[in-house]
């Protein structure tokens, strides 16, 4: 019973300095926003500012209320469309937003405390994608799936405006058709590939025939050139040879004793060989050949 006061005054000393703990952090004027934020000053639920990253001053009857800029991602699962043609479509995207700086007051007041419009960006992506694949054709959402993506990106931003957000951009992962259509393409895409082997064949045999008759072209011309060039030669020795035989005519014609010596010379030649013996059949227009038959004087 005697350290009873003691124990009462430390007891007493403890709540004291708890509730001085209390008391300066909730009077504590000095706070911070973090980067990629920005601070909603508020009084009584009424926006009295707007603060930049970094340290400020908070009076003990304002609220400060955290509010992110930076980029966020919306995904949206399975969205349905259908294209011109009437071809059911489906699509998973992923939008990349961000709150614009200048618009956090009015996002604040209308949509969100914090920054979070994910369920207004997933809304307006659904409907987006319902409006712009309404105007293609399923095999151009296929062929072209850049200018697909580009018009829904540029319909999303002037619908996120609205809501004071801005679309960085927006992924698209593989568009899904019907079990049928997609049976179909399938199908064509089977035939297409058959033509084109078809015609690529079809090319090769065109090709081949193109150079074996180049090559039969090109030997026809080989055998051409080389019998030009033997009728050429025997044309220029005959050329040759009946020019030869006009000189020695020429020469004959200008001097018949000539001929005459040659033709005695072939004779003498024959009566040289000659072994002195007739015929055995002498024929009536058969030449004889000379002797010296003994003449009537020597008798």
């Amino acid at each position: 019973m005697e350290n009873s006061p003691s124990v009462q005054s430390s007891i007493k000393y403890i709540v004291i300095g708890v509730i001085v703990v209390v008391l300066l952090t909730w009077l504590w004027p000095l706070r911070s926003v973090p980067t990629g934020s920005r601070g909603v000053v508020t009084v009584g639920g009424a926006i009295k500012g707007i603060e930049s990253e970094g340290f400020m001053l908070v009076a003990p009857w304002q609220t400060l209320s955290i509010f992110n800029i930076r980029a966020e991602e919306a995904a949206v699962e399975n969205a349905d469309g259908s294209t011109s043609d009437t071809q059911p479509v489906r699509v998973s995207l992923t939008v990349r937003y961000s709150i614009k700086p200048d618009k956090v007051a009015e996002v604040f007041e209308k949509y969100s405390h914090d920054g979070n419009l994910q369920s207004y960006v997933q809304t307006a992506t659904q409907e987006v994608f319902k409006a712009v694949t309404a105007r293609y054709t399923a095999p151009d959402l296929i062929g072209k799936r850049s200018l697909v993506s580009s018009d829904i990106l540029d319909a999303l931003r002037k619908k996120l405006e609205v809501y004071g957000a801005q679309v960085i951009n927006v992924d698209m992962r593989n568009f899904s058709f019907s079990q049928d259509y997609m049976a179909a393409i399938s199908a064509k895409v089977t035939q297409e590939q058959l033509r084109l082997g078809a015609e690529n064949k079809l090319k090769t045999v065109e090709s081949e025939q193109k150079q074996k008759v180049a090559i039969a072209e090109a030997e026809a011309s080989a055998l051409k050139a080389q019998a030009d060039g033997e009728a050429y030669q025997i044309l220029k020795l005959a050329t040759a040879q009946a020019d030869a035989l006009k000189v020695q005519n020429a020469a004959l014609a200008q001097n018949k004793d000539v001929l005459e010596l040659r033709r005695i010379e072939v004779e003498q030649t024959k009566a040289a060989k000659w072994n002195g013996q007739l015929p055995s059949a002498v024929y009536a227009s058969a030449p004889i050949p000379f002797f010296n038959a003994p003449s009537s004087s020597s008798k």
